[in-house]
């Protein structure tokens, strides 16, 4: 897969290598064929969009894959922060279902995360990836009233010139100081950042803590686990893999 001729010029952490597609495919599934492949840790595959902000990158994690999946709540944080970041200030960034993303309570998108599916959970995978799908624009979906729960980065303000690029380097920025606090303060660090963003209200509210291998912990012990919340990918229209609407 080879960077298209008119890549823009992102500025992102040394770490990472940027390729822009405007296939049809998702940038999920470009990057988990690329990583499969035996592609780089640090690939970010971002796919060009008017409608929608869909990006996906490469993992290189250290650890089993029953603790390594706990990158999807960095990859939630530092999504969350990068969508702060260039939004209307004081305006609330949440989570629920808990891969989706909310702003100031309307479904914007949502996160997910892959992984080989020949690796055990005992095993270190070769590699995992976390992508974001944001709903850019609902220009196409008609009257808004017939849409009243979700929103788009274009009807709520945010100013970007046409270009979700400076989310993208954002993102990037976020995820790197998210896995730094991660190795210097221990995942509890990032669990808190995570937690705080749930939204008021329904089951993700009543969360109380993140098991070592990703299970949501809620109050008086439930557990729930964060492999149904990854393969379930609520937030997605099961015929269209886009954001619903």
């Amino acid at each position: 897969m080879a960077p298209s001729s008119d890549d823009p010029d992102l500025i992102l952490p040394p770490v990472f290598s940027l390729v822009v597609t405007a296939g049809p495919g998702s940038a999920f599934d470009e990057a988990c064929d690329a990583a499969a492949s035996g592609d780089a840790t640090g690939r970010l595959v971002w796919r060009r969009s008017a409608e929608l902000l869909d990006f996906a990158v490469i993992l290189g994690p250290d650890e089993p894959l029953a603790t390594a999946r706990r990158a999807f709540f960095a990859g939630m944080v530092a999504l969350a922060e990068a969508i702060g970041a260039h939004g209307p200030p004081e305006i609330p960034v949440t989570f629920d279902g808990p891969d989706a993303i909310r702003f100031d309570g309307a479904r914007l998108g949502g996160g997910r995360l892959g992984w080989p599916s020949t690796c055990g959970e005992d095993e270190v995978p070769d590699w995992l990836v976390f992508s974001a799908t944001i709903i850019a624009s609902k220009a196409r979906a008609g009257d808004p009233g017939l849409t009243p729960d979700s929103t788009s980065l274009e009807n709520e303000g945010f100013a970007l010139e046409g270009d979700h690029g400076a989310i993208v380097e954002s993102f990037a920025r976020h995820l790197m100081q998210a896995f730094a606090v991660w190795d210097e303060n221990g995942f509890e660090a990032i669990e808190q950042r995570y937690l705080r963003r749930l939204a008021d209200g329904g089951p993700s509210a009543r969360i109380a803590r993140i098991d070592t291998n990703g299970d949501f912990l809620a109050d008086g012990g439930r557990r729930h686990p964060l492999m149904a919340v990854l393969t379930g990918v609520a937030w997605r229209d099961s015929l269209t893999g886009e954001p619903l609407l």
